[in-house]
């Protein structure tokens, strides 16, 4: 399965996104959307799966949860916006994990792209879809899930400073 992943679109998504997610099973969206729109253009490229943000606001809010889980054989996946830390999780993604007892964690928030596994659980940032924040890249995250186990992540940059960023690390 072909999963497109992507965050902080804070209103603006790029057609390279809808290029880049061409042929994916699902979408999913980790958060601070921005408007309703965007996840009808991405619902135009495949089934899509969001949870709010902490700048989402009504009446997107009203339609959307503030986590997901959804399985994917053999992968556990919560989705959520906000986790704190892999490292130092928030009360609510510590009591996320001992409820769903994940394989992976999808997030954003935090504008940086991240592919980490701590104690087991495989923690995914796609990085910042949306305008450009700090002097981080804007990223998606194409995920490919084997029926067998086990997942790849690639990072996609968005733009050419993006590339430059997400290649060199300086962020």
């Amino acid at each position: 399965m072909r999963i497109g992943i992507l965050s902080d679109t804070h209103g603006r998504l790029d057609s390279i996104v809808l290029e880049i997610f061409q042929g994916v099973d699902r979408i999913l969206h980790a958060g601070d959307i921005g408007g309703e729109e965007i996840l009808e253009e991405l619902r135009s490229v495949a089934p899509v799966t969001a949870v709010s943000g902490n700048t989402d606001h009504f009446p997107l809010v009203s339609t959307l949860k503030a986590s997901e889980f959804l399985e994917f054989q053999p992968e556990r996946i919560v989705l959520t916006h906000q986790i704190g830390h892999p490292e130092r999780l928030s009360q609510e993604a510590s009591d996320l994990l001992k409820e769903f007892r994940p394989t992976l964690v999808v997030f954003g928030h935090t504008h940086s792209p991240l592919n980490r596994v701590v104690r087991g659980v495989r923690f995914l940032n796609p990085g910042a879809a949306g305008p450009r924040r700090f002097s981080l890249p804007r990223t998606v995250a194409l995920l490919e899930v084997g029926p067998s186990g086990g997942v790849q992540v690639q990072f996609v940059p968005l733009d050419e400073t993006s590339e430059a960023l997400f290649k060199g690390g300086t962020w």
